[in-house]
C-alpha cells in the first residue's frame, strides 16, 4: 500500500512547529508518495487567530508549499488547507481559495459548533445532547457545501466523553447518514493518537479516534480517510498504521484521493 498523508500543518497556526519542507523531508525519508499540507486557514474577518494564520500569510504558506514541491518532487505535494465552514465566507473558500490561488483541496472541520446564537468549542461540553445535535447538523452543513474533500476528526466528541452512550450513538448516526448522503469521506484522525489521552473508570483510551463510532460506520457506504494530522515534522507520516488497522477491523472502504492535484491549473508563482 502506498504511504499517504493529507493532513499536516505549518508554525503558522501557532500550534505547530516547523515549515513544509520540514514535513515533506520527513514524509519523503518515510518512504510517503503523496503528502498534503494543510494549515489552518485564516478567516476572512479575522476570528480566532490564536489558532491559524492570517491572512496576509497566504502567499507565504503558498511559497512554503512552491519550495516543499520543488526540493522533493519525488514526493506528490499538495497544497491544502483544513477549514471551519462559516457560510458567509463560502465565495473565500470557492473562488479564492480553490480557484484564483488554485488550491488541490480544502479539509471540512467542525472545531467550532454554532449553537444558540454563538459558536462552542467542539473541544468541550460534547456531554450536552443540544451540543451533539448542534455539531452533527455543523458538520452536515460542511458536507453538503460540497467544497471539502474529506472531514477531518468527526469524532471529536471522544474529548469530552468517558463512556459511549445512545446520545453519542444518535450523533454519530446523524453524521455518518449525512457522510453517506453527501458522498463525503470522513477521516480516522490519527493526532487524537498523540494527544493525552482521556482517562476513565476502565483505563486511558485515545481522545479519538474513538472506535465505538467507526464500528457504527461499518454500517454505511462510506469512505474514510487515515491521516497523521501531524503537527510537528518528526510525527509527518506518525500513527498511520494505527489508523489504517482500525479502518480493516470494521472494513472501512479507503477513499481514492488520488485525483487531487490532477487538474490542470494556472501556476501559482513562487514569492520572493
Amino acid at each position: 500500500m502506498k504511504i499517504t498523508n493529507h493532513h499536516s500543518h505549518t508554525f503558522r497556526c501557532k500550534h505547530a512547529q516547523g515549515d513544509a519542507v520540514d514535513y515533506v523531508r520527513h514524509a519523503f525519508q518515510g518512504g510517503a508518495s503523496v503528502y498534503g499540507i494543510s494549515d489552518h486557514a485564516p478567516i476572512p474577518d479575522g476570528r480566532y487567530p490564536e489558532v491559524r494564520m492570517a491572512m496576509e500569510e497566504l502567499d507565504s504558506y503558498e511559497n512554503a508549499v512552491r519550495k516543499a514541491q520543488s526540493e522533493f518532487p519525488e514526493v506528490k505535494v499538495l497544497l491544502g488547507m483544513e477549514c471551519e465552514y462559516f457560510p458567509e465566507f463560502h465565495h473565500f473558500y470557492e473562488d479564492e481559495l480553490l480557484g484564483q490561488r488554485g488550491y488541490d483541496y480544502l479539509i471540512g472541520a467542525g472545531h467550532y459548533t454554532p449553537l444558540e446564537g454563538s459558536w462552542q468549542n467542539s473541544f468541550a461540553n460534547m456531554d450536552q445532547p443540544k451540543m451533539l445535535n448542534a455539531y452533527s447538523r455543523h458538520l452536515a452543513e460542511i458536507m453538503e457545501s460540497g467544497l471539502f474533500a474529506f472531514i477531518a476528526h468527526p469524532d471529536l466528541f471522544g474529548c469530552s466523553n468517558e463512556f459511549w452512550n445512545d446520545d453519542l450513538t444518535s450523533c454519530s448516526h446523524d453524521i455518518l447518514s449525512s457522510a453517506q448522503a453527501t458522498k463525503t469521506p470522513l477521516e480516522i484522525n490519527g493526532y487524537g493518537m498523540r494527544k493525552e489521552p482521556v482517562q476513565t473508570s476502565k483505563g486511558p483510551r485515545a481522545q479519538y479516534p474513538w472506535p465505538p463510532f467507526w464500528e457504527l460506520a461499518s454500517e454505511y457506504k462510506i469512505e474514510v480517510v487515515c491521516n497523521s494530522d501531524a503537527h510537528r515534522p518528526q510525527d509527518a507520516l506518525a500513527c498511520l498504521d494505527e489508523t489504517r488497522l482500525l479502518a480493516d477491523r470494521f472494513d472501512l472502504k479507503i477513499a481514492d484521493l488520488s485525483h487531487l492535484g490532477s487538474s490542470p491549473k494556472q501556476a501559482i508563482p513562487l514569492v520572493a
